[in-house]
């Protein structure tokens, strides 16, 4: 009885269910944490401080970040022999952060990038590792980015940030070194996967262009950020903001938000204080950040609008058509197996 117990919650903890539901439940104790600690005005005066420069503002800087990333991940896409024009990766990039942003998880719209459209003789994991490797080389530029301005900088951000991503590498390598020399198995894949980001960055060329894209990406955001700081009240210098923005982009990243919600106003909230602007404006600037990084994405609910039409109209033209592999079928399964890899 015990035996079948403990079978029955490995599975249960190891579910995309569960992992899902836990991300959920942490992302919000966060925010519920961030809320009793500086009280409700900080999120009130984020959200009154929107108005019609800021928005526009937003929306320009979300296009530009958004046809930059689409570039990197077209330029990623062909190297390893995915043909893909940018106006497509335009649209399916908006449409990606419009998912990514509704549903929880934080990747849904990425799985959904992956299986939709792809090219006639693309076998799907190779169309979903262009993705993944898109996604990791922008994480990248801006992890190694953010370390550059600390250890510049020398804030006092950096006495407590730098030690605790010091550890968080270390048990990551440690752990893969362990697992690699206990599993052959693991060993191959990694090689594998190694072998696929050479192909994918190989080229110096590439190497070079897919930064440039990711620099101009966390540099709108960046810019985002800096506006909504200003937009609550808060004159922080130019060295200070730089930091400060990066760290939050940084704590926006960690997989148990909510929408993008939780992580960021704690991390915001953290870094204001520990910089001499008080966790209330940092709460107030990430939650302005916040809003706008929801409407900025508005063009995305329209091109999933007009896909869903076109998609409709396609199925009742031909009737009689067999119905083709869609994202639609598709995502609950790829997520299946992302949660589970």
């Amino acid at each position: 009885m015990t035996h079948a117990i403990r079978t029955l919650l490995r599975r249960a903890v190891h579910s995309p269910g569960f992992r899902r539901t836990a991300r959920l439940i942490v992302g919000g104790g966060i925010l519920v944490g961030v809320g009793a600690h500086v009280g409700a005005d900080p999120f009130i005066t984020g959200i009154l401080s929107l108005n019609g420069a800021n928005i526009v503002a937003a929306l320009l800087l979300a296009a530009a970040a958004t046809v930059a990333a689409a570039w990197r991940w077209q330029l990623i896409a062909s190297r390893l022999g995915i043909p893909l024009r940018l106006p497509t990766a335009v649209g399916m990039y908006y449409q990606s952060q419009f998912v990514n942003m509704m549903l929880p998880g934080g990747i849904i719209g990425d799985i959904r990038r992956a299986v939709t459209r792809v090219p006639s003789g693309t076998r799907l994991v190779h169309a979903a590792r262009a993705v993944a490797i898109e996604r990791f080389s922008g994480q990248a530029v801006q992890l190694a980015l953010t370390l550059m301005v600390l250890a510049y900088l020398g804030t006092e951000i950096e006495r407590f940030l730098l030690p605790a991503l010091g550890i968080g590498f270390g048990v990551v390598i440690g752990a893969l070194a362990a697992v690699s020399a206990a599993s052959a198995r693991v060993r191959r894949a990694l090689l594998r996967e190694a072998h696929e980001l050479r192909a994918a960055l190989g080229s110096i060329r590439t190497a070079v262009q897919v930064t440039i894209a990711s620099v101009i990406v966390i540099g709108c955001h960046v810019a985002t950020f800096t506006i909504a700081t200003a937009a609550v009240g808060e004159r922080v210098p130019v060295g200070p903001m730089l930091t400060l923005a990066l760290v939050v982009l940084l704590g926006a990243g960690v997989p148990v938000n909510i929408g993008g919600w939780g992580p960021r106003e704690g991390i915001a909230g953290w870094a204001f204080a520990l910089t001499g602007f008080g966790a209330s404006a940092g709460v107030a600037a990430s939650t302005l950040f916040g809003v706008l990084a929801i409407i900025s994405i508005a063009p995305g609910a329209i091109v999933a609008a007009v896909s869903a039409a076109r998609r409709r109209g396609s199925k009742h033209a031909m009737p009689g058509t067999p119905p083709t592999r869609t994202a639609s079928i598709l995502i609950p399964t790829a997520l299946d197996q992302e949660e589970a890899s």
